[in-house]
């Protein structure tokens, strides 16, 4: 295989899919041979997607495993929650590697993720097989394994910023809520009233309360990290903007800490870790520092008064929180740095 790989992307006409596009064209170590999407299959996908004109000219390939097969080593699902539930069986099956970014693999138990996502589970094999791509934190368990689950968006900035002060007993996890807000783009490209630019457009919304997929992913991790149960009240917002997430969270804490000893916990934690930026004292980050990037930024508050931390934590929902988090997978899982292919600079303004 050479330091070349070859990729395919399964579901390219969707966001994740175009980002992994954009992202993977600048990376020196990876071929993009397949491009695929179910429902375009013999289009070109510039005719939907403009930008990519003339620098994707390969027609868009139906699913069709023997050929994946054939033309690639790695395959990036990208697709709707219960697709990849029926379909990584079938890549793994073929001896391809896999990293899913769908929903489909990050719970362990079967029984939750029907629950919460209303779809059959996946084997239980494969579930207890998929390993949880949250890079800064299970970097080490990604590497040289066949199939890595990436984490949401939501649970990668949420995550990021919560455990390190769990992990180190500064905060009580049975205080946690998070208030979550993110851009439109995180709910896909698909037509609905809730995208609709007069309905959006000047409104907030929240959506979802007590109900989203992605909390029992989030109270899985920090039940691990933890080592005990955890629950907590999560509420995820709709802002009228196209990319970001940011996430609010408060907790009581432990004994007296200040603003400065949980930036130098959070620095030594990330310490060499490129993509976790710590901000300063008094500074809190906002989405458009880490806009088209991979980065996530963290600020903290802590409030002696009473005796809670707010930490704030952004990031791009679809690179950091999907498809940059899915290559920095990718080159931990091969053994390569992993800010190889990732290391633009945010956009600004």
């Amino acid at each position: 295989m050479g330091n070349t790989l070859r990729v395919a992307i399964i579901g390219s006409t969707g966001y994740g899919g175009v980002e992994l596009i954009r992202f993977l064209l600048g990376h020196p170590n990876i071929q993009i041979t397949s491009v695929i999407s179910s429902s375009s299959s013999g289009s070109l996908l510039g005719d939907g997607f403009p930008h990519l004109r003339d620098i994707v000219t390969d027609l868009l390939d139906g699913v069709d495993v023997p050929l994946i097969r054939e033309k690639s080593d790695l395959v990036f699902t990208a697709t709707p929650s219960g697709v990849s539930a029926k379909l990584v069986p079938q890549l793994l099956e073929a001896g391809l590697k896999v990293i899913d970014l769908s929903g489909d693999f990050r719970l362990k138990d079967g029984a939750l993720y029907e629950q919460w996502y209303k779809h059959d589970a996946p084997p239980q094999e494969l579930l207890n097989e998929a390993v949880y791509g949250l890079a800064e934190i299970y970097g080490e368990e990604v590497r040289d394994v066949p199939f890595i689950s990436n984490p949401g968006c939501y649970p990668t900035a949420t995550l990021l910023g919560l455990i390190p002060a769990v992990k180190a007993g500064w905060i009580d996890p049975a205080t946690l809520i998070v208030d979550a807000k993110s851009g439109v783009s995180g709910a896909g490209r698909g037509l609905g009233l809730t995208v609709h630019y007069s309905e959006m457009n000047e409104n907030f919304l929240a959506y979802k309360v007590n109900q989203h997929q992605h909390i029992p992913e989030i109270e899985q991790v920090l039940t691990r990290e933890a080592g005990k149960p955890v629950t907590t009240t999560f509420t995820t917002h709709l802002v009228p903007m196209t990319r970001g997430i940011l996430c609010t969270m408060y907790a009581s804490v432990n004994g007296n800490r200040t603003n400065a000893e949980f930036i130098q916990l959070y620095s030594e934690f990330y310490k060499g870790r490129k993509f976790v930026r710590i901000s300063p004292e008094g500074k809190w980050p906002a989405t458009k520092e880490v806009w088209g990037s991979n980065y996530c930024n963290i600020g903290f508050a802590a409030d002696a008064r009473t005796g809670r931390v707010t930490i704030v934590s952004v990031i791009d929902n679809l690179v950091k929180g999907a498809a940059g988090q899915a290559i920095q997978n990718m080159n931990l899982m091969m053994g390569w740095n992993e800010a190889l292919g990732l290391e633009l600079t945010p956009a600004f303004p």
